[in-house]
Formats: structure tokens, C-alpha cells, sequence
């Protein structure tokens, strides 16, 4: 076993074969390949390896080459079976039919053997076994003149990048053929053509071969040999390579959440996803991300998946998301992480800031950080403006001084500024972005305040009444406070008669953007103007504005105009309006004596009623109206000659209906006859019941009309019954039947006379 490199062990060893001497070269390359001493007896080697065969399934396509005959190489594909192979490679050149003259035996577990020494003159066959071992043994073998093996081998790897329809083309040369090889070719064709690209392209150097001209949207087979020259007589063609569609669309963002991460402060959790159109054309993503203000590093990561998390600070970053292949990167979505602006603290209570002059500031911050920080970041910046960042190392103080800054400051310029804390302590510039350092705090300072170049914009008043009157503005713009803004001053200008004035100044805070005026005049005229203030002194003035509070007597005559205007409303509107709620919440009752029902109803009818009258007394008669209030069972017709239609009154109602033969209203006067002798009021006795339900003269509701009752009467019965008809006549040819439903039926009484309880008119 001999270490890896190119080293030539020649081992002289004698070797009999027919009694012809034979020399053995064993040469190691790594700790994967072996060369063994052995005996080369032709006999021994039939007898080992007579039972391997040429399968293509096996190992194949043995190759030798070289470039002189110190240097000769085989290579071979092994088989499709195995996983983990172990190689046997015989090399012998026979002088003659009978003699061998050069024997060699390699053993190895890779598909490769280098370094082969040959004889010129002699041909050469070479032998490979796999698992010779084993059962399933294969082989390959290759025979051919040492003098016509000289040539350049093929790259052992190659790599392609796809963009904007081109393809460049790298190929990589054993150290033994780099330096010979000066130019190389380059063929292609559509996956599934059969044809190969006419001409061949030709790199201009042995490095670069670019291919133009290409479908971006198709996969290529590819393959590349080299430009023979004199150190190269013989260039073969390489392995055949398989270079994917271009990716010519970019990822879409989908979503990104900016959230807390529980118990940790100054960090957060960002969450992207995003989706990539040609999910079959990538083989992963490539996420790069770094700080807006440009400090390094920028940190690349793989992921197969269209979905990453990340830990951040509160800085702003710049991120790249790309999908890519083994021959092209897509174009790259582009997402800020902007900074977020609910730090920890802001203002005094944790960092300050002490400017020194233009290019030097300090800054301090409270906490001792010391016991578990000793590595720090600083950012600043104007707003719309790149951050300038600055790492540090402190161990001893709470204050760090800057200087020599990137750029100068400049004054009047509001500058926010970050202090960030970061756990290693071998190196305070980050090593990598993700998980790599926590947010502090945040501040502002400016590094010489001036006075407020505007006033507040867009001054207005409103809600002006008699001595009071709403003043509102909008803030100064930023760019022009130039400095922290401490509050605003408004001034108030009354101008009384005879050209006379009399100012007041009012302070506000700087959140405010409204103020009410009161204590004013009516009738008065105003002018208001108004400005901010920062420390180094008080702003322009705002342009004036003028109002004149209301007058005492114009308010009391718009009162009055406003009352008699109600007023007004309520009489012309006001009638209807009730009306119609009357008939929508209190509606009128009807009155049947004044239905179309009743009206309809002139002729005179008789229509005998038939039942089983306990007690018939009538006691009050109303003309108007009807009442039904109890329901008897059918019964029979009495021998009486004619028979009237009575109701049957209960003995509490106080009011009834005065009825006519012809169902009509009666008179209202008081004339009265008597009751025939044959109708009384007695009980009959001989009274057969039947079943109410049974009854044609059921009726379904509690309103009955007398049309509907008249429409309840069977066809059988005589609709009139002439009150003259014989008292004998036979009082089985008429069957009389009568029910008297039980309807409780409410209307409005009439004044007609009331008769007394024994006497009843006449039904006509």
C-alpha cells in the first residue's frame, strides 16, 4: 500500500510463464487503489476467472490511453447491480503467440487505474473484472497498440451556466492534460433529437466555450472533447451531460409576518414564503441576505423548500430570494425588512447622544451591559439616507466615543441612531446575519439645532360662536423644524374700534394640532398667527388668519327664526303624519250593519230554525245588528203549522237585534204585535239531538255573514217559508233543521227602542 500521489514503484519479480521472464509495475494512486505482486501464470488467471462473462448490465466500456508510454490510464462504467464494487484489472503484452512478454495485475474499488507502463512495440489487451469473487463476476476487456493510444483524455467534470439564451461551457482536464490541452469543442442537441449540433463550437482558450442562440426553454444534451494538436494526436468525445431549462422567471412573494419571539427582547421572528411558477425546472433556493446599511457579511443560504425563517434585530435588511439549477439561477425577488420602529425604549431613558463635532459623537447608554456584552454595533442615520454602521469592542465603560466617521454629519439634520449588542466575543463584526445580534435601544439627535425655517400649514377656524372660536393646523414638516420641536406659540390679534389691537401669545405643546380660543368678544374682529419653536430659538410665523365672533342679537334672531320654522314644520307635516299613525296603530272596528253583506239582503225570506230552545226569551232587540251566542244541536221539526226562525238569546245580554222576516233592519220606532199563540217560549220537551259537528250550519270563523249563512242552508230546504202555509200540512215532507253556531260576534248597538222581555215583533 503506497500513498496517495504519482509515484512508480517498480518491483522486479520473475515471472514464469512458459519460462519467459516478466516484469510486474504496481503502482498506487490513493488509498483506494492497490497493485499487488503476483505471479502471471496464464493458467492461474484462466482458472480464477472463467466464470465471468460480458454482461451489459456489468461492468463496461474498458478504455486505455495515454500520452507516453510511462503514463497510460483505464477507465470503465461500472455495472448496474452493485453499490459498493471491487475491480480486478490485467494488463498483458505478448511478444509472440507463445511468449508473454509484459504481465500486470491490478486490484481496485474505483473505476479508474493511472500510471500504466507499456511497451511500445508490443500490442497491449486489458482485462477488467467485477466482484470476480463472486458469482455474478462480469467483465470488460480492451486490446490495442500502445503507439496509437496517445492522445488527451476527456474532462473529468464540466460545468454550464444558462442566461439571456446562452450557455457557457467549463471543462476541467487532469493535471497531466491541462497543459497540453489549448483549445476545445463543444456539441449539443435537444434532449430527444437525434442529431448532433453541426458545426461544433470551439472555445477561444482552454477554459471558456460559450453556446449562443439557445431555447431557454429547453433541456440540452451536451458534450465536449478536446482540439487534437501535437501533445494531443487523439481527443475523444466526453461523458454525455444533461444541462436544464434556463430559469427565466422570478419567485413570488407570498407573505412575510414580523413577529415577537417570547422572553427574548430586541430580537424578532420574520417568516417568508414565496412560490416559484416552474416547480419541476429548480433544484433549490438561494436566500441572500444582508444589513441595508451595508455592513458585512452577506449571508447566503440553501433551502429546498419556498418558506425560511429568520432571526433579526430591529435594523432594516435587504434580502434576495432566486431559484436555481445546476446550469442557471433565476432573476432574483427583491424584499426590505424594514426597521421596526417599536424598539425597546426610545429617547433618553436608555441610549443619549453627545456630538463632539461633525465627524465624532458618543454615545451612552444606562444598563451596565458590560457584565454580558463586551461586543457592540452602532447605526445612524438620515431619514431617506443610507445607515453608516460601526462596530466596537468595551469591556470598561458605558459610553463608546465614534470618530472618523464615513461621512460628516450634518447640522440640521435629524440622525437616528441604534446601539446593538452581539454575543461573540472572539470577533464584533458578525459572522454570519441570521441569529447574530440583538437590539438595544433607539434615539434621535441632531448635530447643531436651528429654529424652524415654515410655520404650521393649512390654519383654519371653526365652531366661531359668540366668545369662542376653534383654531386647527398641521404640523411643520420635518425638513424644515430642524431641531426637537418643543411646542408651538399662538398669537392672538384683537382689533377693537377705532383701529386699536391687543395681542395675547398662548403656548402649546408639540403634539397638539388644535386649540380652542375662548374669553373672546362678540362681535369682535381676530387675527391669529402661529409658529413653532425648537431650543435654539422660535420659527417663522404662519401668514395671519381673521375671524369675527358672532353678535349677541343676530344669535337671538336666528333662535326665534329657528323656533317659528318648527313650528311651521309641525302644522303643515303634522296632521298627516298622526293620521296615518292612528290608522296604523288604532285601527276602526267595522260595523256589519253597514257591510255590503247586509245591504244586499231586501227581500223577505223565512227560514224555520229548528232546535232544541231551553229558554227562548227576547228581551232587547237591536235593528243594527246580530248576535249569535250559542250553539244548539239539530232537532226536529215541531207540528207546528209554520215555523219562524228564531236565535236563541242568553238571559245576560243586555242588548239584541230586532229581526224581520225579510232579514232586513226593521223600524225604529216602537210599533210591536204580539207573538202568535202557537210560539212560546216553554221548553219542548221531545227534542232529538244530534251531533253539532255533523251540522251543515257550522261555520268556520267567528264573522258570519248572512249570505254565508244563507249559502250553509242545504238545497233541500225551502229557502222561504211563506208565513201563511197550512198549519196541517204534513210534517214529514219538510224536514227542519237549525243550528245555531256559537259566534261571538262584537258590534256597535243601535238606539232602537228596547221591547219588553215577553213581547217579540213580528218577523216579516
Amino acid at each position: 500500500m503506497v500513498g496517495s500521489g504519482f509515484l512508480l514503484d517498480f518491483l522486479d519479480s520473475k515471472c514464469t510463464s512458459y519460462g519467459i521472464k516478466s516484469y510486474v509495475f504496481l503502482l498506487a494512486l490513493s488509498s483506494h487503489v492497490q497493485a499487488l505482486k503476483v505471479p502471471c501464470k496464464s493458467k492461474n488467471f484462466s482458472s480464477k476467472y472463467q466464470h465471468c462473462g460480458i454482461n451489459p448490465a456489468g461492468v463496461h466500456d474498458l478504455d486505455c490511453f495515454g500520452k507516453h508510454p510511462t503514463s497510460y490510464r483505464c477507465v470503465w462504467k461500472p455495472g448496474n447491480s452493485a453499490s459498493e464494487n471491487t475491480y480486478t484489472l490485467i494488463i498483458t503484452q505478448p511478444s509472440s503467440p507463445s511468449r508473454i512478454r509484459h504481465c500486470k495485475v491490478y486490484t481496485s474499488q474505483t473505476n479508474i487505474t493511472e500510471g500504466i507502463l507499456l511497451y511500445e512495440k508490443y500490442n497491449m489487451t486489458a482485462e477488467v473484472f467485477e466482484n470476480s469473487a463472486s458469482t455474478n463476476c462480469t467483465k470488460s476487456v480492451f486490446r490495442g497498440s500502445p503507439m496509437s493510444l496517445f492522445r488527451c483524455g476527456p474532462p473529468h467534470n464540466a460545468s454550464f451556466s444558462r442566461h439571456s439564451g446562452k450557455l457557457d461551457v467549463s471543462g476541467n482536464w487532469p493535471n497531466e492534460d491541462i497543459k497540453d490541452v489549448q483549445y476545445y469543442s463543444v456539441r449539443y442537441k435537444a434532449l430527444g433529437s437525434l442529431s448532433w449540433s453541426k458545426p461544433l463550437m470551439q472555445s477561444k482558450n482552454g477554459k471558456k466555450c460559450t453556446v449562443e442562440n439557445l431555447n431557454s426553454s429547453l433541456v440540452y444534451s451536451m458534450q465536449i472533447q478536446c482540439v487534437t494538436n501535437d501533445r494531443c494526436p487523439q481527443c475523444p468525445w466526453s461523458e454525455t451531460y444533461s444541462v436544464p431549462a434556463e430559469l427565466t422567471t422570478q419567485p413570488v412573494m407570498v407573505n412575510m409576518n414580523d413577529t415577537d419571539i417570547a422572553k427574548t427582547k430586541g430580537r424578532r421572528l420574520i417568516s417568508l414564503t414565496w412560490k416559484f411558477p416552474a416547480k419541476e425546472l429548480h433544484d433549490s433556493y438561494h436566500v441572500i441576505i444582508g444589513k441595508a446599511s451595508g455592513e458585512a457579511p452577506r449571508q447566503r443560504m440553501i433551502t429546498t423548500e419556498p418558506e425560511i425563517r429568520l432571526v433579526l434585530s430591529y435594523s432594516e435588511y435587504h434580502l434576495n430570494i432566486s431559484a436555481v439549477n445546476n446550469a442557471s439561477t433565476s432573476p432574483a425577488v427583491s424584499q426590505t425588512i424594514p426597521q421596526r420602529e417599536d424598539t425597546p425604549s426610545t429617547g433618553a431613558e436608555k441610549l443619549n447622544v453627545t456630538v463632539d463635532n461633525n465627524t465624532s459623537f458618543t454615545i451612552h447608554w444606562k444598563e451596565d451591559l458590560i457584565k454580558n456584552y463586551v461586543c457592540y454595533s452602532v447605526e445612524w442615520m438620515e431619514r431617506g439616507h443610507k445607515a453608516g454602521s460601526m462596530s466596537f469592542f468595551e469591556d470598561e465603560h458605558n459610553h463608546r466615543t465614534l470618530t472618523s466617521l464615513p461621512e460628516p454629519l450634518e447640522p440640521y439634520k435629524r440622525y437616528s441612531i441604534t446601539l446593538h449588542t452581539r454575543p461573540d466575543k472572539d470577533t464584533c463584526n458578525m459572522k454570519k446575519v441570521n441569529n447574530s445580534e440583538s437590539t438595544y435601544g433607539r434615539t434621535h439627535f441632531y448635530s447643531i439645532e436651528g429654529s424652524p425655517l415654515s410655520a404650521p400649514t393649512n390654519l383654519s377656524f371653526d365652531n366661531v360662536s359668540l366668545n369662542s372660536a376653534e383654531l386647527q393646523w398641521l404640523s411643520i414638516p420635518e425638513d424644515d423644524i430642524r431641531g426637537f420641536l418643543l411646542g408651538y406659540i399662538i398669537y392672538c390679534t384683537e382689533y377693537h374700534h377705532g383701529g386699536a389691537t391687543t395681542e395675547r401669545n398662548i403656548t402649546m405643546d408639540p403634539m397638539s394640532n388644535s386649540y380652542e380660543l375662548g374669553d373672546l368678544k362678540d362681535g369682535t374682529a381676530y387675527g391669529v398667527k402661529i409658529s413653532g419653536f425648537t431650543e435654539a430659538g422660535v420659527g417663522v410665523r404662519s401668514t395671519p388668519i381673521f375671524f369675527t365672533t358672532k353678535y349677541q342679537e343676530l344669535s337671538k334672531l336666528i333662535g326665534v327664526i329657528t323656533i317659528f320654522a318648527v313650528i311651521g314644520i309641525v302644522l303643515i307635516f303634522g296632521s298627516p303624519v298622526i293620521k296615518r299613525a292612528k290608522v296604523i296603530l288604532w285601527p276602526s272596528i267595522p260595523n256589519p250593519g253597514k257591510s255590503n253583506a247586509m245591504q244586499k239582503i231586501e227581500e223577505p225570506c223565512e227560514l224555520e230554525l229548528l232546535g232544541s230552545i231551553n229558554h227562548l226569551e227576547m228581551e232587547e232587540w237591536d235593528t243594527n245588528s246580530l248576535k249569535i251566542v250559542e250553539k244548539q244541536e239539530v232537532i226536529p221539526a215541531s207540528p207546528l203549522p209554520s215555523m219562524l226562525p228564531l236565535l236563541h238569546a242568553s238571559d245576560d245580554e243586555e242588548d239584541s237585534t230586532e229581526m224581520t222576516c225579510n232579514w232586513i233592519q226593521g223600524d225604529t220606532g216602537d210599533s210591536t204585535e204580539e207573538i202568535p199563540s202557537d210560539i212560546t217560549g216553554k221548553i219542548i220537551p221531545d227534542i232529538n239531538r244530534i251531533d253539532p259537528q255533523s251540522s251543515p250550519f257550522t261555520f268556520p270563523c267567528d264573522y258570519t255573514t248572512i249570505e254565508m249563512f244563507q249559502q250553509g242552508i242545504p238545497q233541500s230546504m225551502p229557502a222561504r217559508t211563506s208565513f201563511s202555509q197550512d198549519t196541517e200540512s204534513d210534517p214529514e215532507d219538510t224536514e227542519w233543521t237549525v243550528v245555531k253556531s256559537e259566534l261571538d260576534y262584537m258590534s256597535q248597538f243601535s238606539t232602537s227602542p228596547i221591547l219588553d222581555g215577553k213581547e217579540i215583533s213580528r218577523i216579516l
